[in-house]
């Protein structure tokens, strides 16, 4: 299947496995495909009509807010791999902007940083369960990522007074209606505050199995699966992999670790498209990350140099592997 075009909108299938949202039903009362492209406009409608299917009004929060614990919250699941609170930010702009028609825009003002999601193609306003759903997922991502730490300051709606307790009690902050803008607003400080969520989650896994092999062997032939491992550990902490960034976090100089891995007949870069190749290959096998996230998670910068390094990797894309080999589906 190819990767969705940016001109339209899926939604992943772990909505529909682990919430009631009730795609076939709304797709049905808006007059729409159940394609899962969609355009902005074909959006929204199913949204306006879940919205009436669910009549919840917890329900768009409930959605945003188990998004990164039952695995439909890709975004978010990505972002969580940032260093700190700003480079999530980065992070779920960026892949955003790579999916769909729509844009996280982060602008600091003084002491206070708006977080604005623009629905480029969007004609009508922004259904209320998609709003709720994207705020409280934006929330759950500070959060979680900071352990805790850091809450929005205030968050704005342009819609008119309803549900103030509702939603104070969930964001635990003010709640200003009739604004300009659907945006939250957070401490500009707070984009500082590290992210503890680096090395859990989707790259614990591949962490671990890659030190159980370390502490197998020794010597020379220990040091490709150190490099490995390291590159590894930069990955999920989001950062970057190159080799002085590398060689850093293992106490070498440049030219020693060049020399010693050339001792061994590899290189840096062989190193560096092996580690890629093993931790896509347990993204692909072991969770619903699309090709983007994936992509973006083994520091590629653009997702074709992903596809075009893995056809060479695999002799296939990274969806027909997927396919071939069964992604699991809990």
């Amino acid at each position: 299947m190819a990767m969705t075009s940016p001109t339209t909108f899926s939604l992943p299938d772990k909505v529909f496995r682990s919430t009631n949202f009730p795609l076939a039903l709304a797709c049905n009362l808006a007059g729409v495909a159940l394609s899962n492209a969609w355009t902005t406009d074909e959006f929204f409608r199913i949204w306006s009509a879940a919205e009436t299917l669910l009549d919840s009004p917890d329900a768009g929060l409930r959605f945003g807010a188990h998004g990164i614990d039952r695995g439909y919250g890709i975004a978010s699941i990505v972002a969580l791999h940032a260093p700190d609170f700003r480079g999530a930010l980065k992070t779920l702009s960026r892949y955003k902007r790579l999916t769909c028609p729509e844009l996280v825009e982060v602008q600091s003002v003084g002491s206070e940083t708006t977080v604005h999601y623009r629905w480029l193609a969007a004609m009508d306003a922004i259904p209320r369960l998609l709003v709720d759903t994207t705020m409280a997922s934006l929330a759950a991502l500070a959060l979680r990522g900071t352990g805790d730490q850091v809450r929005p300051l205030r968050l704005e709606l342009a819609r008119r007074p309803a549900l103030h307790t509702l939603l104070s009690e969930h964001f635990g902050c003010e709640i200003r209606f009739g604004a300009e803008h659907d945006v939250m607003v957070f401490e500009t400080s707070t984009l500082d505050v590290p992210f503890v969520t680096a090395n859990s989650g989707t790259f614990a896994d591949v962490l671990q199995a890659m030190e159980g092999q370390l502490d197998a062997r020794d010597g020379h032939a220990a040091l490709a699966l150190e490099v490995r491992t390291a590159i590894a550990r930069q990955l999920s902490e989001g950062r970057e992999t190159t080799v002085s960034a590398v060689s850093r976090r293992l106490n070498l100089s440049i030219r020693t670790l060049q020399r010693r891995l050339g001792e061994t007949r590899t290189s840096f870069q062989a190193e560096l498209a092996g580690a890629r190749h093993v931790i896509a290959n347990r993204l692909l096998a072991n969770t619903q990350l699309d090709p983007v996230a994936i992509a973006m998670m083994i520091g590629f910068v653009e997702p074709n140099s992903f596809v075009r390094a893995y056809r060479n990797w695999e002799n296939t894309t990274p969806q027909q592997w997927r396919r071939q080999h069964g992604a699991n589906q809990a």
